[in-house]
This record gives structure tokens, C-alpha cells and sequence, in this order.
């Protein structure tokens, strides 16, 4: 059946089709990816996957043993706000390999 436009029903649901399956496809690469963050020279060190999930914290013992908090919680937040946009960074990577032959505008991705 054709719709307005000039589309026919049959390729509309075949698309929904693909699109649910790529919407499927990355939610699995998600889980795949993982990243790592350092910052301090070391002393900080985060995982993430790409799920934004925090995986592993590293600290540096002597930065502990040093006793400054408020140093050490800046370190941790810079180090989970860098992992976060190297997920960000993997993720627009694989979204644009996949998307980027659908001719949609360069902004989009």
C-alpha cells in the first residue's frame, strides 16, 4: 500500500524493522566498551564501560596517606567526567560508522 509521499507501507515497516535491530546492535557494543581515565599524574585512575558505569577506581596510596580530601575528590571527579566523555568520544565513533552512509545531516551524529 502506498502513503502519501510517495512511501509504501511494506519499506516503512521494513525500515522500523533495521532501525530497531541498530537501536538493539549498539545497546550491546554499549556493554563492550570500556574506557580508562587517568588524571594527576596517575593518582586517579577510572574505568567505565560504555554505559557510564564506573567499573574501577585506582587511587594512588600516598596521595591517601597525604590526607588532602579535597584534592583527591577533584581528582576523582575530573577522573570520572574524562572517562565519561571518552565514552561519549567511542560512542559517536560507532554511531557514526554506522550511520554516516544513511546520508543524514553532518550535525546530527
Amino acid at each position: 500500500m502506498k502513503l502519501p509521499g510517495g512511501f509504501d507501507f511494506g519499506e516503512l515497516n521494513e525500515m522500523m524493522k533495521q532501525a530497531k535491530q541498530m537501536q538493539e546492535d549498539m545497546q550491546r557494543e554499549m556493554q563492550q566498551i570500556r574506557v580508562q581515565a587517568s588524571v594527576g599524574g596517575g593518582i586517579v585512575s577510572i574505568s567505565m564501560n560504555g554505559a557510564k558505569e564506573v567499573t574501577d577506581i585506582k587511587l594512588d596510596p600516598e596521595t591517601v596517606k597525604g590526607g588532602d580530601v579535597e584534592m583527591l575528590q577533584d581528582l576523582i571527579l575530573a577522573a570520572v567526567n574524562e572517562a565519561g566523555r571518552k565514552v561519549d568520544e567511542a560512542m559517536k565513533g560507532k554511531m557514526s560508522s554506522k550511520l554516516g552512509g544513511m546520508g543524514l545531516p553532518e550535525g546530527l551524529l
